[in-house]
């Protein structure tokens, strides 16, 4: 049996966390305020890039009505070197390749803005896995809202069962409200107890990927 499943990018298939780290920083520095350690920026991630510098410029106290500008600095200092230190995770490529030669259906529902998304996956070689990717400027909306979820399966031919892989608080509610099966990946940006999130699957290595979605795939049948 095959299925139509849907990735999130960053803390999934992607540990891009560095440059992220790299250009909200550059943004505090531009703005006069001292950098922030990585492990913090890693507290803010996983609602998009407005709500990433909302939450830092509430961290450092500035003033929130200069937040489209801030938001749109960060944005122009990610897209000047958003794939410099940004790394895939270890058996992704290869997990792809299974999925796809199973007969299922990829593409990516991610928060990041579509045009740095598409540059990440094609600095890191994963383009030609998938059917479509919807960033987080795609719609007016964005994950946890299921819509956003929702349309990524319609933006490809989608065939058989549904399935979400994420990493995150965020990722576990949009398939929650879905109501998707979710794979969660343990070694992304989560910030609670993998027993505390919705999922129905939890993996650490994605070399165990094909075999949990055919398992997944048998119960459903």
């Amino acid at each position: 049996m095959s299925a139509t499943i849907m990735f999130d990018l960053d803390g999934t298939l992607v540990d891009s966390l560095p440059d992220i780290t790299a250009a909200a920083n550059a943004m505090l520095r531009d703005t006069g305020v001292s950098p922030l350690p990585q492990d913090t920026i890693k507290q803010f991630v996983g609602n998009g890039l407005p709500k990433l510098v909302e939450r830092m410029m509430f961290h450092c106290d500035l003033p929130m009505d200069r937040h489209a500008e801030l938001s749109e600095l960060t944005l122009t200092h990610y897209n000047a070197a958003s794939s410099d230190k940004t790394v895939v995770y270890p058996g992704v490529a290869e997990a792809l390749e299974q999925l796809r030669q199973m007969g299922c259906v990829l593409g990516v529902c991610t928060n990041k803005p579509k045009a740095p998304a598409d540059h990440v996956l094609k600095s890191m070689g994963l383009t030609h896995h998938f059917d479509a990717t919807l960033g987080g400027d795609s719609l007016a909306t964005r994950k946890p809202d299921p819509a956003h979820l929702e349309a990524s399966f319609r933006a490809v031919a989608a065939i058989g069962p549904r399935l979400f892989v994420g990493d995150s608080e965020v990722d576990a509610e949009t398939a929650e409200r879905a109501q998707v099966p979710f794979l969660l990946f343990t070694e992304g940006y989560r910030k609670s107890p993998v027993s505390e999130l919705y999922h129905t699957r939890n993996f650490a290595d994605w070399h165990e990927v094909p075999a949990l979605v055919s398992e997944l795939l048998g119960e459903l049948g």
